[in-house]
């Protein structure tokens, strides 16, 4: 019989991670679900998750990011994985001079210190597989930068650097490992920002639209497939050609 493959999605419950798990469920992998607060909203998605694929198995983590032990809380619930989708993020509109040291100290802790971390004790288990993939949901701003956006940008081009490192550390061991590079997703992220300024960064976009959560699911699900498993250490863009 077949073994059963597990994905680690973090971020599960975000707009993103949502589209991820359903991709991947429907791709036929089991997920392990991480949120932080919206326990609810975790319910609710694997509760839907296991109506449409039964024969799959779906298993909520709350763990904290923000916190030191937010990667061994998810570590210590994890069994069997075959690939890591680190979606998990939070946004920071604040210009430097703005950004306390709490401030920095969080967007490090979520983007980059538990992520890695969290990669390392799941190393061993993730080299049980002959092929198995990790896949960052990076950010154009990890690549061209973004005023107002100053330690956002930091963290996400940081985890782009994680990504080009570990692909060469891990590549013996048959770890794939690379990242998405979205633009502006329609995500409760950007929620807030007004239709007329929303408009004017859609006219600098070439394609003159937005992306979609699906877009960058369908992107992930691409990496973990086995059709791209002769590419690792990539930063894949996904903008439109807002930035080329």
């Amino acid at each position: 019989m077949k073994q059963r493959k597990f994905a680690l999605v973090l971020g599960a419950t975000g707009g993103i991670g949502q589209a991820v798990c359903h991709q991947l469920a429907a791709s036929g992998w089991s997920i392990y679900i991480h949120f932080n607060e919206r326990a609810q909203e975790a319910e609710k998605l694997r509760q839907s998750l296991e109506n449409h694929y039964p024969a799959l198995d779906f298993l909520c983590i709350q763990a904290n990011f923000q916190s030191d032990e937010g990667a061994n809380q998810v570590s210590e619930n994890i069994y069997q994985v075959d690939a890591i989708v680190v979606a998990n993020g939070q946004s920071m509109n604040k210009l430097l001079t703005e950004t306390t040291s709490f401030d920095m100290d969080a967007l490090w802790k979520v983007h980059v210190r538990n992520p890695a971390r969290l990669i390392s004790l799941l190393s061993n288990r993730l080299r049980r597989q002959a092929v198995s993939y990790i896949v960052f949901i990076g950010s154009i701003w990890g690549d061209t930068g973004a005023a107002g956006e100053v330690m956002y940008s930091t963290v996400k081009g940081a985890q782009h650097a994680f990504v080009k490192a570990y692909a060469k550390e891990a590549s013996y061991s048959g770890i794939r490992v690379n990242a998405i590079a979205p633009g502006w997703i329609e995500t409760r992220m950007n929620d807030d920002i007004p239709e007329d300024e929303k408009a004017l960064v859609i006219d600098e976009i070439p394609l003159l639209t937005t992306g979609t959560p699906q877009q960058v699911a369908d992107f992930v699900d691409f990496l973990l497939s086995g059709k791209a498993d002769y590419m690792t250490g990539e930063v894949l863009k996904l903008n439109g050609g807002w930035y080329i």
